[in-house]
């Protein structure tokens, strides 16, 4: 079976970024992909422009720390939330304009743009998940059944869904048109930091505080993955735009990537010192961000989802499933299953490196000279105090750590030297341990980036893992074969049954029928 080898190739670190004076706290990709944003505890937002030795430039406005970003579906607009209890919705150009949402009355911890781009989904403190119109800029409607803090609310792919979670550990699904909750998850061990879609929203993933991570399908209400691979909360994750991947951020210093069609972990990424707080993919899926508590940015190149047997899994979803691309609940294992990390020591590859060699130039951009104040659905013009503009920050000041509780992390204290070291060891504590994690009957391992020096037992390795996955991936495929054959028997079965229910039936009529006919009087009531 040649053409189900799996030759995966490691991520890889492209560029870092620093400019932020303290942690990072959320980023996005802008969908030109010229453009990543980010924001920190130092309350400013960061517009990173991708071009080789490119400016970048440093928006000022917010009175607080930011806790979330995200680019409009064109890319024209920058949308910010922030503590200080507003919304600020920017264009990332040279003006450093911006519009002010006064949208709560307490911290608002995540911003979201629905995918047509006219609305906001904001999630806050005070227990509120509130929808606004981004062009006629008021406020739309709330939704009010959470008991404690929300910390991250996000739109379906198709507008008609919300699903949002917070500290009260439940994660909730909104109907969009009735306002009303349709679901209410609530098998959270912790405080649930983070929620997100998948790019056809047959499904969400929540993370925890409790370092748990998991997937339920939104048409059986079932969940259906369920891992426990970081050793500390879990902040920030991303889908990969295929759905066959996810990346998570967590406050055991560490990125893991998992693949959601083997269900297990692959990688593992030691690039920052301390916390990891967000974690992004970019709109293609080639490109993804991390930001953490040393007050960088890291970019990565993918790499590992041009895997050859995506078009035999293609191949199969279309006689699985109506919908392409293929849906988790196409792939085995259905129901929940818990992927525990075992150590393994497997070299993959050496330490990647960095390719970016000096910081980008950083123009500071004030606030606009008039910023729209939105309050109670009402606009009121209020005059801001214009910063410089154009000045040139050479020296970058030094990187100092989060002490405040932000988001859904809490900055760990860790030293912010200088430079950045992508340590690709696995294990939680480092030291050069790796984990390769493949379910087998019961059994899961891990395969991680590790970092050392090659040998003439990594060609073996790397053979034995191609071989690993070859057989993985046709077990895979026989399950996926056998739930087929299991539910077309089961839909025969009906149907025979419903069959039968009809003639009988029938022939209880046909009988009904003549005797009425006989002779015999007709009785109506």
């Amino acid at each position: 079976m040649p053409t189900m080898a799996s030759v995966m190739e490691d991520p890889t670190l492209e560029r870092h970024f620093k400019g932020h004076k303290d942690a990072v706290t959320c980023a996005d990709f802008n969908p030109n992909r010229k453009q990543l944003a980010s924001g920190s505890v130092d309350k400013c937002l960061m517009i990173w422009n991708l071009a080789p030795k490119a400016r970048a430039f440093r928006y000022v406005g917010h009175q607080d720390l930011i806790t979330g970003v995200q680019f409009s579906p064109s890319g024209n607009l920058v949308a910010t939330s922030s503590k200080d209890r507003t919304v600020r919705l920017w264009t990332p150009s040279m003006k450093g304009e911006s519009t002010v949402f006064k949208a709560h009355t307490a911290a608002v911890r995540s911003v979201a743009f629905s995918q047509d781009g006219q609305r906001l989904v904001t999630a806050s403190d005070d227990k509120s998940v509130k929808v606004w119109s981004v062009h006629r800029q008021c406020f739309v409607f709330s939704l009010n059944q959470h008991t404690n803090w929300v910390r991250c609310a996000r739109f379906s792919p198709d507008g008609r869904l919300i699903a949002s979670c917070g500290d009260d550990r439940t994660i909730r699904l909104w109907d969009t048109s009735t306002k009303h909750c349709i679901n209410c998850f609530t098998d959270s061990g912790g405080s649930a930091t983070f929620v997100g879609f998948n790019s056809n929203g047959t499904c969400i993933a929540s993370s925890g505080a409790d370092s748990s991570l998991k997937i339920w399908d939104l048409r059986t209400n079932k969940l259906i993955q369920h891992y426990q691979v970081h050793s500390a909360g879990i902040n920030s994750f991303s889908f990969h735009p295929s759905n066959n991947y996810l990346i998570s951020g967590s406050s055991d210093s560490t990125v893991k990537i998992l693949d959601l069609v083997e269900g297990r972990l692959i990688y593992t990424l030691h690039g920052h010192k301390g916390a990891v707080t967000t974690v992004a993919f970019s709109r293609e899926g080639d490109l993804f961000a991390s930001g953490g508590v040393d007050a960088q940015v890291l970019m990565w190149r993918t790499n590992f989802d041009s895997k050859c047997y995506q078009e035999v899994l293609q191949q199969h979803s279309r006689r699985s499933s109506p919908d392409p691309p293929p849906h988790l609940t196409d792939i085995h294992p259905r129901g929940p299953h818990l992927h525990l990390p075992q150590p393994r020591a497997i070299q993959v590859s050496p330490t990647v490196a960095d390719t970016q060699s000096t910081d980008p130039h950083v123009i500071e951009l004030g606030q606009s000279l008039h910023s729209t104040t939105l309050l109670n659905g009402q606009t009121h013009l209020t005059p801001t105090q214009a910063a410089a503009t154009g000045r040139h920050s050479n020296g970058l000041p030094a990187r100092r750590m989060a002490g405040p509780r932000v988001g859904g992390w809490t900055g760990d204290e860790s030293t912010g030297g200088a430079g950045v070291t992508v340590s690709s060891q696995t294990g939680d504590g480092g030291g050069g341990r790796g984990r390769r994690e493949e379910e087998e009957r019961g059994r899961t391992h891990t395969l991680e980036v590790l970092s050392g020096h090659p040998s003439c037992l990594d060609s073996t390795l790397h053979h034995i893992v191609q071989q690993l996955d070859i057989l993985t991936q046709t077990v895979s495929v026989l399950e996926e074969r056998l739930t087929l054959t299991e539910d077309k028997l089961k839909e025969c079965l009906l149907n025979q049954s419903q069959i039968l229910k009809d003639v009988r039936s029938s022939g209880e009529r046909r009988g009904t029928d003549s005797e009425d006919t006989d002779g015999s009087p007709v009785q109506f009531t």
